[in-house]
């Protein structure tokens, strides 16, 4: 007698790096990042910050988040566009990468920023960040950006971009 289903076949095994293997070689990405340029530690000034996550955070999580798909997303389109042309696909899909990257890196500079604030133990950023060094996220730009979504007063005479958009996400809600 016969099965009716058909045989099956071998477990193939994924190239893809899974597990243990990929974390410590994500690890390695995060150590070989450079410091920052003027890197900033923010003093404490912290604020009761309940039990409920800030609105503003999640907003600026969305924000981000929403900004960095969108370019990924415009990566991944430009094979279809520009499949035949190496020079122009390179080009764009790098553009469209570094974009979404520094997207992600002002969002971490910013939360990172607001836990600095709010006083969390340097040891508890150090892990949450998986970095020895914290402050190689907290940019001027990911403190100004902070100050404009916590209502701060730049002390510029002209309001900084990140802060202007920080406002905006804060009363926006994304």
């Amino acid at each position: 007698m016969t099965s009716p289903h058909p045989r099956r076949r071998p477990q193939r095994r994924s190239e893809t790096p899974r597990g243990p293997q990929q974390t410590a070689g994500l690890q390695e990405v995060r150590d070989a990042l450079p410091p920052a340029p003027e890197a900033c530690a923010v003093a404490p000034a912290p604020f009761p910050a309940g039990e409920r996550v800030p609105p503003e955070l999640l907003a600026l999580v969305t924000y981000h988040c929403r900004r960095i798909n969108a370019y990924l997303a415009r990566a991944q389109h430009l094979q279809t566009l520009h499949g035949d042309h190496l020079r122009q696909w390179q080009r764009l899909v790098l553009y469209a990468l570094t974009d979404a990257l520094a997207h992600n890196h002002l969002l971490v500079g910013t939360l990172a920023a607001y836990l600095q604030r709010q006083d969390l133990d340097v040891d508890l950023l150090r892990r949450y960040l998986q970095s020895s060094d914290p402050d190689r996220y907290i940019t001027r730009e990911a403190v100004q950006h902070l100050d404009g979504l916590t209502g701060a007063v730049p002390e510029e005479a002209v309001e900084p971009v990140w802060t202007g958009i920080g406002r905006r996400i804060a009363r926006d809600g994304s």
